[in-house]
């Protein structure tokens, strides 16, 4: 198959005689390809098909930016009453389907016997589907000692941080909120509580001072009196020690963004879920306190992307440890 990008004349479609528009999806769907199939599905739905079927058949490398052009093509056909569903999904295009949730909402059929035949499909080596530090063993064994050694100095301090909390405000312990990680998948996050229990509630009323996806305050009233001494030492993230053990994180990655910040991602954006999500990252010893632009996010998550290697990690975290020590953290 070519290597052109997609686009209104390039992407293969087939009117079926049930009213449903068969769509072919390309044999890459990465960073290069998702935005023009986007523009280009968007402008197939107005011919208002009965279905879209996506074709997969020959579909066999798609990325985290690829999974974004297809939640934009689900949200499109939402948008205009026509129902998706995908065809001849392969191995690895399903696993990415079901790391990032999409086989919930995106309905797979294994009907390839009523596809018409296809004359350039011809099996092919399927080349990696994630960065290379998802794969790297020396990594995770790295994160995994690292959580025991995080989780056993939780274990010490949890008593004295639980009564701190406790006694400042009512409510529970512990924070739990979704984020998504690799691929987009949603896992939830943990932290010590520091910001009062109905914190999501009055968070319209707290004027937002970043730009783009994220949210920022300085002044946010809605954190405790022990919250804002368990930010400026870190030591609300400890619960996320967990979160490293069980593989949602890393102890090196991207920042984890929640689904509301997702919601508003532009395709490329969603390049930063090609890592795993970690406790610290290019975000934290950089300044984080001070990063107020969304796309200055996204750079420092593909930056860390770019440069990554195990021995890059480990100067992270010794930067990360330097930047604590130092109190220049901030909440995330």
């Amino acid at each position: 198959m070519s290597d052109a990008l997609p686009s209104s004349q390039h992407l293969e479609r087939t009117q079926l005689p049930t009213g449903a528009l068969l769509v072919r999806l390309p044999e890459r769907l990465t960073v290069r390809e998702a935005v023009p199939f986007r523009e280009a599905f968007e402008s197939l739905l107005r011919d208002d098909p009965a279905t879209v079927i996506l074709d997969c058949a020959g579909l066999t490398l798609i990325d985290s930016s690829g999974i974004g052009a297809l939640v934009g093509a689900l949200k499109a056909g939402r948008h205009t009453g026509i129902p998706l569903e995908a065809w001849s999904v392969g191995g690895q295009v399903r696993l990415a389907l079901e790391l990032a949730g999409l086989e919930r909402i995106l309905p797979i059929e294994p009907r390839t016997e009523a596809l018409p035949a296809r004359s350039d499909q011809r099996p092919t080596a399927r080349p990696p589907l994630t960065h290379p530090s998802v794969r790297c063993r020396p990594k995770r064994l790295l994160d995994v000692v690292g959580a025991l050694v995080g989780l056993a100095i939780t274990a010490v301090l949890f008593l004295p941080i639980v009564l701190a909390i406790r006694l400042d405000s009512p409510g529970p312990i512990l924070f739990g909120q979704v984020r998504c990680g690799w691929m987009g998948r949603r896992f939830r996050l943990w932290k010590f509580r520091s910001m009062v229990s109905n914190a999501e509630a009055l968070r319209a009323s707290v004027p937002n001072q970043a730009s783009g996806a994220i949210f920022k305050n300085d002044a946010d009233p809605r954190i405790t009196r022990v919250g804002r001494l368990l930010r400026r030492t870190s030591l609300d993230e400890l619960p996320q020690f967990w979160n490293v053990l069980v593989g949602d994180m890393s102890l090196i990655g991207t920042r984890p963004p929640t689904p509301d910040e997702v919601e508003r991602y532009a395709i490329p954006s969603w390049q930063r879920f090609d890592v795993r999500p970690g406790m610290s990252g290019e975000w934290q010893v950089s300044g984080r306190s001070s990063i107020r632009d969304f796309e200055d996010v996204i750079a420092l998550d593909l930056r860390y992307q770019e440069r990554w290697s195990f021995l890059y990690d480990l100067k992270l975290i010794l930067r990360t440890l330097r930047v604590i020590f130092s109190r220049e953290s901030g909440a995330a």
